[in-house]
């Protein structure tokens, strides 16, 4: 890549055509494609299959594949092609244990396993059975989430704290974004955005989120006021054994620093900022469903006790990372409606005019279009967590070209992590910072990178 120092000269582009279509494209043969199927992804929510209910169709990674729970219980993601004659099982009826083509009555395991051959006799179908086995994905549920695995030889899933916590502690949804995956996941790990996009106004002016509460006031409420104050934090990006840890220090009173720091998780996972001890903790997975839309799983979280009724209820209807969605999960305010943007609040009350904060990530996402030229851009040093995020994911598709697993593939339990907010001295260096708030939970083999 053309950029190895903070600053990015100015007009000179990060990436090369060629390196932008590695990093956005995901189907089947593509590298950033083998990248991501070394890895166990989520791909639908739990609660979305019924025991014995409807098959449901998913596109992940420029695939097709139908999901379906069987009478167990058990989960099955299996190819949509009846190998008889071609009929899409979608049409199915799940019953009794498997999936049952409409057309001639073969039926299918949630392992893709054909168990029953009606249309033959006993013997002819026995030879049948075993030919007639259909594509299914290894399954695993884990944190009210489907994952899914692509190969044969899975590793462990990975170990990440919210999946690890009482049911009651957690909220999990997700959402449709309308636009390349990479593009989405650099929106959630540029924090510096949060100084503009998310700012309010108030007297033509940029404003905090939260009123100010003056002099004294608890980092907790003076963090949104620092945000508006500071527009250009300095950026420091440390690597550990599944991705990256990135550090965005901002001006704060009494010659402090307020520290924002994310984590990023190979292949598509993050932690978000903007929680202090005892705030709630929020996350995202971003998973291809082609090369020009993704699923966006969000999680929230407390460690230390259950989400409350309103708080669940705040989340479900569009708060922080979550947006507001329809029962397709796709968001009420998007591309096709412009996201509702309202003229009259932009000028007076919102920076954007766009109500909710995952809505506005979208929209500006969404408009640099469905996949970004990112040989056009003008980078500076708030960008240097974007960059690091593009070296890892194509360092990571060459190496693998090259037999050499990308991070964190086989590695669990360097998905156990934290992230958030800190305080710190005017001298402090991000190593020392997260030390102090995370300890082992900033993660594994932390390093400048």
């Amino acid at each position: 890549m053309g950029l190895t120092a903070p600053c990015a000269p100015r007009g000179i582009s990060v990436l090369t055509q060629e390196e932008n279509t590695t990093l956005t494209q995901t189907g089947p043969g593509t590298s950033m494609g083998e990248v991501f199927r070394s890895y166990w992804l989520p791909v639908l929510l739990s609660r979305e299959l019924e025991i014995d209910g409807p098959p449901k169709r998913i596109r992940i990674l420029s695939e097709d594949f139908l999901a379906f729970r069987d009478s167990d219980g058990r989960v099955g993601i299996v190819e949509p092609r009846c190998p008889h004659r071609g009929a899409n099982l979608f049409l199915g009826r799940n019953e009794s244990g498997g999936l049952r083509c409409a057309y001639h009555g073969w039926k299918f395991t949630a392992d893709g396993s054909c168990a029953d051959v009606p249309t033959a006799t006993p013997s002819v179908a026995e030879d049948l059975k075993e030919r007639a086995r259909i594509r299914a994905l290894q399954v695993a549920e884990y944190g009210d989430l489907v994952w899914a695995y692509w190969g044969n030889d899975a590793p462990p899933l990975p170990r990440f704290e919210f999946a690890e916590l009482p049911a009651e502690h957690r909220f999990v949804a997700k959402k449709f974004q309308q636009c390349n995956w990479a593009q989405a996941a650099e929106g959630g790990l540029d924090t510096a955005h949060f100084s503009y996009l998310h700012a309010n106004v108030h007297d033509g002016e940029r404003a905090p989120l939260l009123p100010s509460q003056g002099d004294n006031e608890p980092p907790a409420t003076a963090r949104y006021r620092w945000l508006i104050e500071d527009g250009a934090p300095r950026f420091t990006v440390l690597q550990h054994d599944s991705g990256l840890l990135l550090g965005a220090a901002r001006n704060a009173d009494d010659d402090q620093l307020y520290w924002r720091i994310t984590q990023f998780m190979m292949p598509s996972h993050s932690l978000a900022p903007n929680s202090f001890p005892g705030d709630l903790n929020q996350g995202n997975s971003w998973v291809p469903v082609d090369d020009v839309s993704c699923w966006i799983f969000c999680f929230a979280y407390h460690t230390e006790r259950p989400l409350t009724e309103t708080e669940r209820s705040l989340l479900a209807n569009g708060f922080g990372i979550f947006a507001e969605v329809d029962d397709d999960f796709v968001p009420i305010r998007n591309r096709e409606n412009d996201y509702l943007i309202d003229r009259e609040a932009q000028k007076h009350s919102s920076f954007t005019g766009i109500q909710g904060v995952s809505e506005q990530d979208a929209a500006i996402a969404d408009s640099q279009g469905l996949i970004v030229d990112r040989t056009r851009e003008l980078l500076g040093q708030t960008d240097l967590g974007v960059v690091r995020f593009r070296q890892l994911m194509l360092n990571a598709a060459r190496e693998l070209g090259s037999g050499t697993p990308p991070p964190g593939a086989r590695a669990p339990n360097a998905y156990m992590i934290r992230s958030g907010d800190a305080m710190s001295s005017r001298d402090a260096d991000l190593t020392a910072v997260v030390e102090a708030r995370f300890g082992e939970l900033a993660g594994t083999g932390v390093a400048p990178y």
